[in-house]
């Protein structure tokens, strides 16, 4: 019996959306990284990328535990000296709750070329609304 390795034509990718709210951060980042390389499916080969889309909803109201909310610090470098600017998990997100979750998938995707462009099929928005109706999205449950 001979090994499957899928190639770029066999892929066939859908669209999942996922309900963020009152879930745990981490644990939500590990199974939208998992769907987004295609570990879910039969035909994956961790060289070939077979993964799905992903929308995510209700960022705002993720859960961080612990003390994170004041504790855990995002920081951003301009490049510039004296660019860098620190800011905690409560001030994103206000400002840009969306990026709490990209940042934890992202952590949780290897570093190369695959996770790049996986990280092109995640949407992430604030609030329960998305612009993705079209593409027949499926909903898919985390029971985290």
């Amino acid at each position: 019996m001979k090994t499957f390795a899928a190639k770029k034509e066999d892929v066939t990718r859908e669209w999942f959306v996922v309900d963020a709210a009152g879930q745990p951060t981490g644990r939500l980042a590990v199974f939208i990284a998992d769907i987004l390389r295609g570990r879910h499916k039969p035909i994956y080969t961790p060289n070939v990328d077979t993964g799905d889309f992903v929308v995510v909803v209700n960022a705002e109201k993720i859960k961080l535990t612990g003390n994170k909310e004041e504790d855990k610090i995002y920081q951003d470098y301009s490049g510039y000296p004296s660019g860098r600017k620190e800011r905690s998990a409560a001030t994103i997100r206000v400002t840009h709750p969306e990026r709490i979750i990209l940042q934890a998938v992202e952590g949780m995707l290897p570093k190369n070329r695959l996770s790049r462009q996986a990280m092109t099929r995640l949407k992430v928005y604030a609030g329960p609304d998305h612009p993705h109706a079209a593409q027949n999205v499926k909903p898919l449950e985390f029971n985290g």
